[in-house]
């Protein structure tokens, strides 16, 4: 086996592309992303109704994040923020595209541009949420290969609007199903050399569509939604474990980090299309700063390479991206302003300690700040679902997640010090981002009503 420092090869770059005198070995990266995913709803994090071993085997194989957070609580700002390495409030991408002129801003450079400079083979399978302007098309955006849709939603049986490249796909069995075979196929095309994949399935976003033969395995579950979305997670479980296998018959296991996420919480509460997700023990739901709209299912995983274990202090999706241009051999430069830290050192134990000092959220007039242990957040006003009242979204609250990771206690009246460091450092940071290039969110204003930015998928 060949060392992490042979693998974590320097690249010479010239004239705008990397060379080297040598043949070298770099690895592969799979970055795989669930859509809208219930913190509750896998084995690992102690679910019981729905069977997902091979989710569980990938966690069991590599460092499961107690604490991995995404940087919005919606679908495209977080993929904005996953494809650059950088918080996308920085270049106006603070709410979801509504379609017309918006998407990822041509001034930013995504991932799969970088690892494609590096010599990588790029693919996206999946969701793209990003644009669908021509100049935003993912192969326009650094990919090599794309199968998969522009939207944010898509029926998971209907083949209209599902393209492999530029041309429409003409028949399609299950979108899940068909994701899982397409990223197979790519793996075993590739395996000659470096590759770079980007699996993003729409599963289990509404709308809620399940194959017969995998609602059949849920008789006991009388609630139909809840039946559909187990048998959902279930097919997305099946595809992940099709996935892992094509990895290890091809002889690429140990030269592949897995990178694992949801894109955001699970929707649990009016103002979103409710899936049947849960988010015990988190408060909160997709679209809100609290723990159960930021706070997601997060794994690395990489066999001989990353010792197994759990890791407990923040992280963020964007540091997934600077770990794959770390793990690629990418020189990350001073000017690309990433947010995201290489996590290779903090599982490997050659650094300790966190990867952040501060994480910092914003989406219209909902904030979040969290440093160490606590965290300050305003959130939609119709989040509390525990007590049925409304909470201003005007209103800050303090929270100390290491003994109260439901947000259930607040502290701000008798911790009003640290309230006070608290916001100066989320005000200071929020001073340094840009206005959103589009986007009314009616949900952060009090007594608007709510689900607007849902209606814009």
């Amino acid at each position: 086996m060949k060392s992490l420092s042979l693998l974590l090869v320097v690249l010479v770059f010239v004239g705008g592309s990397y060379s080297t005198a040598a043949p070298r070995t770099r690895p592969n990266v799979l970055l795989i992303v669930g859509d809208d995913m219930g913190y509750a709803d896998v084995g690992f994090q102690g679910c019981k109704d729905i069977p997902t071993p091979n989710l569980d085997a990938l966690a069991a194989s590599g460092v499961r994040f107690t604490s991995g957070y995404v940087s919005g609580p919606y679908c495209s700002p977080t993929r904005a923020g996953l494809m650059t390495g950088r918080y996308q409030q920085r270049f106006g991408h603070e709410f979801n595209v509504a379609g017309g002129q918006d998407g990822l801003p041509l001034t930013e450079t995504t991932l799969a541009d970088r690892l494609k400079t590096a010599g990588y083979v790029t693919g996206l399978v999946g969701k793209w949420h990003l644009g669908g302007l021509p100049a935003m098309h993912p192969q326009k955006r650094g990919f090599d290969e794309f199968f998969g849709f522009l939207g944010g939603q898509h029926s998971y049986t209907a083949p209209a609007g599902i393209l492999r490249g530029t041309e429409p796909v003409k028949e399609l069995d299950y979108t899940t199903d068909a994701f899982g075979r397409e990223a197979e196929s790519f793996i075993e095309r590739h395996k000659a050399e470096p590759w770079f994949l980007y699996l993003a399935f729409n599963a289990v976003h509404t709308p809620m569509q399940a194959t017969d033969d995998r609602l059949a395995k849920f008789p006991g579950t009388t609630d139909l939604r809840r039946r559909t979305y187990n048998a959902m997670m279930l097919a997305l479980d099946e595809a992940i474990g099709g996935v892992r296998r094509k990895l290890v018959e091809s002889g690429q296991e140990e030269s592949t980090i897995v990178f694992f996420i949801s894109d955001n919480g699970g929707p649990t509460m009016p103002g979103t299309t409710i899936n049947g997700s849960r988010n015990e023990p988190l408060r909160g739901s997709k679209r809100t700063t609290l723990e159960g709209g930021i706070r997601v299912p997060f794994i690395v995983s990489w066999k001989g390479k990353v010792k197994p274990g759990v890791f407990n202090q923040p992280a963020i999706q964007l540091d997934l991206t600077a770990t794959a241009l770390a793990v690629a051999g990418v020189d990350i430069r001073p000017e690309w302003k990433l947010d995201g830290v290489n996590l290779l050192p903090f599982l490997t134990g050659e650094k300790s300690g966190t990867p952040h000092a501060s994480l910092y959220w914003r989406m219209g007039r909902q904030m979040a700040i969290r440093m160490g242990d606590y965290k300050l957040v305003r959130y939609d006003q119709n989040a509390d679902t525990r007590t049925g009242r409304d909470q201003p979204a005007t209103a800050v609250r303090l929270y100390n997640l290491a003994d109260d990771v439901g947000e259930t206690k607040d502290l701000a009246a008798v911790q009003p010090d640290k309230v006070k460091e608290l916001q100066s450092k989320w005000d200071t940071w929020s001073a340094t981002l840009a206005k959103p290039l589009w986007g009314y969110n009616k949900l952060d204003n009090d007594g608007a009503e709510p689900g607007v930015v849902e209606k814009r998928k």
